[in-house]
């Protein structure tokens, strides 16, 4: 049987600490905070946290929306490519400062980039 990205990164607690760092990069990024403006960050972030485990092949406890429905209303607001590719930055050196390995990240840049279409309403 083979080890699940969610479990090569280490597992819950490796998650909990990945979103953690990656909400403060992002919030800290000009390109994109202004997404962020209003949003409650801790229920946020446990959304990010549950979808990210179901995502890297850890428990499903994800109940949001899809990725379309939950990103139309930035959709609305200019959300584009250009803020895709700063958020899968982020998260890529996010993991890098977590000594996540390079191929890892790789896996994870693949599973964001699968659904960057959804998530800019293509």
């Amino acid at each position: 049987m083979t080890q699940s990205l969610y479990d090569k990164i280490g597992g819950e607690a490796a998650v909990n600490a990945a979103v953690d760092i990656f909400y403060r990069k992002v919030l800290a990024d000009d390109r994109i905070n202004g997404f962020f403006e209003g949003v409650d960050m801790e229920k946020q972030a446990a959304k990010q946290k549950a979808f990210l485990t179901f995502a890297f092949g850890g428990p499903n406890n994800y109940t949001g929306k899809d990725m379309r429905e939950g990103h139309a209303h930035l959709v609305e607001r200019g959300l584009n490519d250009s803020h895709v590719d700063a958020v899968i930055e982020d998260l890529g050196a996010t993991l890098k400062e977590l000594n996540v390995p390079d191929e890892l990240i790789a896996e994870v840049a693949a599973i964001a980039e699968s659904v960057r279409d959804d998530v800019l309403g293509r």
